[in-house]
This record gives C-alpha cells, structure tokens and sequence, in this order.
C-alpha cells in the first residue's frame, strides 16, 4: 500500500464521531444531492423540449412551402403543385412531401359557435401523428375520385360543441364574393395531442372540400408540408429547400411558424443553467468546507509529516487522493437517485402538469446517456479543482508551531 493511500485512509474516516467525520457525511449528501437535482433539471428539460417540438412538427410538419405574400390571414394563396416544383423538391434529404392547405370558419350548433381552421390533406396523408393521439372513432379514408365529408375534430372542439363521434356537424366559411357558404359534415374521429394552441383551432378534412370551397383547380394546393429523413438538420434542410424552389413560394420551418412556443422552450434553457450553476456552487462550497475543516483538524499531523521530511506535494497528495474518493462516492449516490426518481417519473407518470399550461399532462423525463456523462465529467473536474483551493493552506503550516500545540 502507498504511503498517501494509508496515511489518507487513517485522517479520513466516516466511522468515527469527530467533526471532520460529521462534515464528511455532509459533503457526500450535498454532492448527491447537487447531482440528483442536475440531473433530474437536465433530464425534464431535453424531455419538454423534445415532446413538445415532437407535438408542433406532428401538426406543421418540420418544414412548410407556400405563396410568397403580405397576407397575414389565415386565408391561403394557392399554388400548382406540379411537374416543375416536384422536380425541384427532389432533394436526397426529403422523406415525403404532402400536399395540403387551411381555410378558416366557423362550427355552430343549435347551442354554441366556435372559430376553428379547417386544415385539407390528401388521400396520401401521414396520418401517423393524429392516429396515436386518436381516443374515439378511425382515421378517414379520402380518395381523389370522391369527395368525403368525413373530418376528424380535436377533444377541446367536440367538448365545447357538445360533438361525439358520428354527429353531423356544420361548418361556415366566408367566400371571396363576402358570402357565407356552409357546409354539412360528419364526425369521423376525434384527437387529443395536448398542445392547446393548435387543438382548439384545427379540424382535419378532404383537400378536395377546401378545393370547391375556394374554387380551386384539382392541383392547387395551399402549403406543402415537407417531412425529413431522421436526424437530417431542419435549418440546413430549409436553406436548400429556399434556393430551390421558384422565386414566388418560400419555406419555414416549424419554429418560424411557431415561434412562441420555441422562444418559451429556450427559456427553458436558462432555467437549467441557473440550476446547474447554483448546484456546482453550493456544492462546491461544501466541499471545499469539508477539505478546510479537515486540514485544519490534522494541523498537528501535517507539522509531523513536514518535519519527518514530507514536502507540501506529498501531503497535498494524502488529502485530496481521499477527498476525490468521497467526491466520487457522493456522485455515485447522486446518480442513483437522480436516475431513479427520473425512472419512476418516466413510467408511472406520477407528477402531473396542467395542458393549458405546459402542453403536457405529465412531467416528460428523457434520460440521454451522453448528456448522463459529461455532465459528470464536467462535474467531477470542477469540483476536483475545487479542492485544490483548502490545500493551498498547508503550504503556510509551520511545523514547529503546529506541533507546539498538539
């Protein structure tokens, strides 16, 4: 056994009833502590961030094509989607693009009225998103021959109308002409994604319905939505896609049409790094108490040390070689706590959220192997450096003094 390893493992010891025992126990709490509250801040965060993105793009799609225009209604400037922009939007990194387009109206009951955006898609549609958050009914079949009056209504919609599935409902529109055309439809399922902003304003329908009500040829279309090959960049993707397509159309991506619920998940951000930065500090602190109570503790026993011909290096050596051990036990616990109180939230869902608020219904967890890592790395070295700092104290000890008083 080395000599700082034994010498180490006689000063630091948990077992026994002195202070520097006590303020030992201290730091190992506050280090798991400060571990379990990043991790779990970190994991909450990507979990947020990415669910909600998930929700946004399932309704707009990572990237949108449309008229270049200065209208700022919800009233959209057709386009031909033929030969010429296919052409162009053969790109390698484009998965599927599915044409569709947004009218706005009115639904009105015997009892109740409520704006709303009748959003058209095709018989070729990705359904996938709408599907896993249907609670009642079936997807509708369209076809390019026939047109359906099928449509599929979100919970908050159906709840204020007082709508279930397979009731008829009417919906209104206002023509160019300024007159009102109402149209008569059938519930064919019902949607509920949680994201507020969006379930309150969109009813899926036929593509051909807004086509007759807006007077359309067969291949106009409002927007085209654009869905990527995984893990392709959205940003890189849109910058090919704009100098692509003709001068009079241009693409956005999701956070460009949403961009308040991007800009609220960026604040999120700085609340983790806020988090973190508390956490390093306060632990931090502990930890650097712990190591100066220590030292000071053993003021005799490093006067001995030094006077048997031990240089500063050597005892440096002695105290921070057992410091790096309880800093790596208090990690271990922090990590099994942080990581398992994300577990039980991850699969038991047992903390909720209000929707109306946070667009979830529950605390979303994403725990991230890598993220997992370097966050202790990057923890581990702060802190490690950190210590250096108490030690600084034994180069000033001088033996005969602090032997004098033992």
């Amino acid at each position: 056994m080395k000599a700082t390893r034994f010498i180490s493992s006689r000063i630091f010891s948990l077992s026994k009833g002195n202070l520097s025992s006590i303020v030992m126990k201290i730091a190992i709490i506050s280090i798991a502590l400060g571990i379990s509250i990043m991790l779990i801040s970190l994991a909450v965060v990507v979990g947020f961030k990415n669910q909600i993105k998930d929700k946004v793009v399932g309704f707009v799609s990572p990237i949108q094509i449309q008229v270049l225009n200065q209208n700022e209604s919800i009233e959209e400037t057709p386009f031909l989607y033929d030969t010429l922009i296919k052409s162009k939007l053969s790109l390698p990194f484009i998965e599927s693009i599915y044409p569709t387009a947004n009218k706005a109206g009115i639904i009105k009951t015997d009892e109740e009225i409520h704006g709303m955006v009748l959003k058209g898609v095709d018989k070729d549609y990705d359904w996938t998103y709408i599907k896993s958050n249907l609670i009642s009914g079936d997807i509708p079949q369209y076809s390019d021959e026939v047109r359906s009056n099928d449509v599929v209504v979100s919970k908050i919609i159906a709840d204020k109308m007082l709508l279930n599935q397979g009731d008829d409902v009417r919906l209104w529109f206002v023509g160019e002409d300024m007159k009102t055309r109402g149209r008569k439809f059938t519930i064919k399922g019902i949607y509920e994604t949680g994201l507020t902003e969006c379930d309150e304003r969109f009813i899926y329908c036929d593509l051909n319905q807004i086509r007759r009500l807006n007077g359309w040829e067969d291949n106009h279309v409002g927007h085209l939505e654009i869905k990527l090959v995984e893990d392709f960049d959205v940003n890189e993707a849109n910058n090919f896609i704009y100098y692509s397509i003709p001068t009079n159309l241009v693409s956005y991506t999701a956070d460009e049409l949403y961009p308040q619920i991007f800009d609220w998940l960026e604040l999120q951000d700085m609340n983790v790094v806020i988090i973190i930065v508390l956490m390093l500090v306060v632990a931090g602190i502990t930890i650097i108490s712990m190591l100066l109570i220590i030292v000071l503790e053993r003021t005799s026993t490093i006067g001995i040390l030094k006077s048997m011909g031990a240089n500063n290096a050597f005892i440096r050596k002695i105290f921070l070689q057992r410091s790096r051990k309880i800093l790596l036990i208090g990690m271990l616990f922090g990590n099994l706590l942080g990581i398992g109180l994300c577990l039980i939230q991850k699969y038991t869902e047992i903390i909720k959220l209000s929707p109306e608020s946070y667009y979830l219904s529950s605390v979303p967890i994403e725990l991230n192997f890598s993220y997992i890592l370097l966050l202790n790395l990057g923890t581990f070295l702060l802190w490690a450096l950190m210590m250096l700092i108490p030690t600084m104290v034994i180069n000033n000890i001088d033996p005969s003094k602090s032997i004098r008083f033992e």
